[in-house]
């Protein structure tokens, strides 16, 4: 490891050519973003991203190229130019198609007001998490969701 990296707790290490954290989250930052079968302009498209904000999962770096998973665990290759730091979440992705929602608060409690209800599958931008919380900001509301409930933040991540 380089000297002078931290490495968070939910991280396995540090990236060859960023020197940032593996894995790490981070989202799509062009309207339309290849996902590659390799690390390189010459291999083929297996999948068209067309959502901006989208969170995606680095897990790999090679020279310019990121390894990323997405929330429903396809992987495949993007130019890193293409990848932004910001974060982003989805609502519980593991419940789309089924009839629930996600609530957001207008504090990081169980018996705050409700600001919102989202269906799985919302993306959202995450302003920061702590002590299981993430403060979101959706369709210009802002609110807090636990933690578990999104996709594109660890369990312990703080920021």
């Amino acid at each position: 490891m380089a000297a002078g990296v931290s490495v968070p707790s939910y991280a396995a290490g540090v990236g060859s050519v960023s020197k940032l954290p593996l894995p790490r989250y981070v989202s799509l930052k062009s309207a339309r973003v290849n996902l590659r079968v390799g690390p390189g302009k010459d291999y083929a498209t297996s999948w068209l991203y067309m959502k901006p904000g989208l969170p995606v999962e680095v897990v790999q770096e090679y020279e310019l190229w990121r390894r990323v998973r997405d929330s429903e665990g396809t992987e495949g290759w993007v130019y890193h130019s293409l990848l932004s730091g910001d974060r982003t979440s989805i609502a519980a992705p593991w419940l789309k198609g089924k009839s629930t929602t996600i609530d957001v608060f207008r504090s990081p409690a169980e018996d705050a007001p409700l600001v919102a209800k989202l269906e799985p599958g919302v993306v959202s931008k995450v302003e920061e998490c702590s002590f299981g919380w993430c403060e979101i900001e959706v369709a210009s509301r802002k609110g807090f969701v636990k933690q578990h409930e999104i996709w594109g933040v660890y369990p312990d991540e703080r920021f």
